[in-house]
């Protein structure tokens, strides 16, 4: 059965943001960290090499393999800041439409 390739990493987060050569993507990400991190009161981890993430839930997939992943979190990524919010948390249009040109997918 395949295992989850990203997961919790022991990388600093403070160490991740600060490697962000682009300034304008580390300013954004230091702003994104700070609001993520005072609204959920999570502190930020890093998964994988390039995911900051907060909180963590579980499901089990469709192999009936459990899996945790984070609750929610950001990864500054060279075509964009890419936000991860996960099911249950409601995203009104309205609330989407202030953010800006933007787009949405699902996993």
């Amino acid at each position: 059965m395949a295992e989850i390739k990203t997961k919790k990493s022991k990388q600093s987060v403070a160490d991740f943001i600060a490697s962000i050569t682009d300034e304008q993507r580390r300013l954004d990400s230091e702003k994104v960290l700070k609001i993520i991190s005072e609204e959920t009161g999570e502190q930020p981890v890093m998964w994988g090499d390039s995911i900051v993430g907060f909180g963590t839930y579980k499901y089990i997939n469709s192999a009936g393999q459990e899996n945790e992943w984070m609750a929610t979190g950001f990864s500054p990524r060279k075509q964009a800041l890419t936000l991860y919010i996960m099911p249950g948390y409601g995203m009104s249009k309205d609330l989407l439409k202030k953010l800006g040109k933007h787009s949405t997918g699902k996993a």
